[in-house]
């Protein structure tokens, strides 16, 4: 089997202006590498149509009215104070949820074995009626929706590796007994959430904050409770929330990890992940900033992709 890698042009289009961290070098650095790597057992994939139906599951209609008449013509307009859009924005934005869609139905139609969708903007800060930190729509949550309504699953999880906590993908599924939401990050850091008491409704949210500094082998016995967790539930599918901002060398936060460290944590979760749902996995690029450490930990982790697929 394969690996798919889905992308698509629009995320050239969506300006965040001069000096904003979440531009598009972002992608187009993993893009190319992946482009000049060659191999043959990736395959690529462009992102999906996204019926309004998904994302109406995952937002408030509201919410998505307000997302829709916001790009502007010309210029640029802020979301929030961080949230940047322009006009080109707007189909970057659906792209980015059409990814995972494309991603899913390619796992489920055995095209691949799992995926890793390589798109901006991100999604794991935005709420059920609010952007917040780059993030316009929740990508990772409409994916975990669309499995739950469109495939009938019953257990999904979600595990999100970026630096900061993913508020916006706990806040959605707080009160989801069928989602199991596990995040390791920083902490206290922003968006200030991601205590170990947040537990969720029916327990399903499973936070491990770890102070700033933590290194590698510090990380790695964190993440054993992740995979003890993962064990517990059960999931018939797993999406990786993926952000690589817990790098050494990001300059948005100060967690220690080596860009081969996500191939470990990616490499640990397949393997354990073959007992319950026969490794079914798409992931999904949420933070990092330093654009080398960025390029080599995307490779790390779609390498464990490839390896165990």
């Amino acid at each position: 089997m394969k690996t798919g890698l889905i992308t698509s042009n629009t995320y050239q289009n969506h300006d965040t202006g001069i000096g904003h961290p979440e531009k598009i070098d972002r992608v187009s650095v993993i893009i190319e590498n992946f482009k000049k790597i060659n191999n043959k057992n990736i395959v690529w994939k462009k992102s999906a149509k996204v019926k309004k139906k998904i994302l109406e599951i995952t937002h408030t209609f509201d919410y998505i009215r307000f997302v829709e008449n916001s790009f502007p013509e010309k210029g640029l307009s802020f979301l929030d104070g961080d949230t940047i859009i322009s006009p080109g924005s707007k189909n970057a934005t659906i792209d980015a949820v059409g990814s995972i869609i494309a991603a899913i139905d390619g796992v489920q139609n055995n095209e691949f074995k799992n995926a890793f969708c390589a798109v901006r903007p991100p999604g794991h800060h935005a709420e059920k009626n609010k952007a917040m930190g780059f993030c316009i729509y929740n990508n990772v949550a409409v994916g975990a929706y669309y499995l739950l309504n469109n495939y009938k699953f019953n257990k999904v999880a979600i595990i999100d590796f970026d630096v900061h906590h993913g508020n916006g993908t706990q806040d959605i599924f707080y009160n989801n007994e069928k989602v199991l939401y596990i995040s390791t990050h920083q902490y206290p850091y922003y968006p200030g959430s991601g205590s170990e008491k947040e537990k969720g409704k029916f327990n399903n949210i499973y936070n491990i904050p770890l102070p700033a500094g933590t290194n590698s082998e510090e990380y790695l016995n964190a993440y054993e409770f992740v995979l003890k967790k993962l064990k517990q539930f059960k999931p018939e599918f797993i999406l990786f929330s993926a952000g690589f901002d817990a790098h050494k060398d990001d300059p948005l936060a100060q967690l220690q990890l080596s860009s081969k460290d996500f191939y470990e944590l990616t490499k640990r979760t397949l393997k354990l992940s073959k007992t319950f749902c026969n490794g079914k996995v798409v992931s999904i690029l949420e933070g990092g900033y330093d654009l080398l450490a960025l390029q080599e930990s995307s490779e790390m982790h779609v390498n464990a992709l490839l390896e165990f697929n």
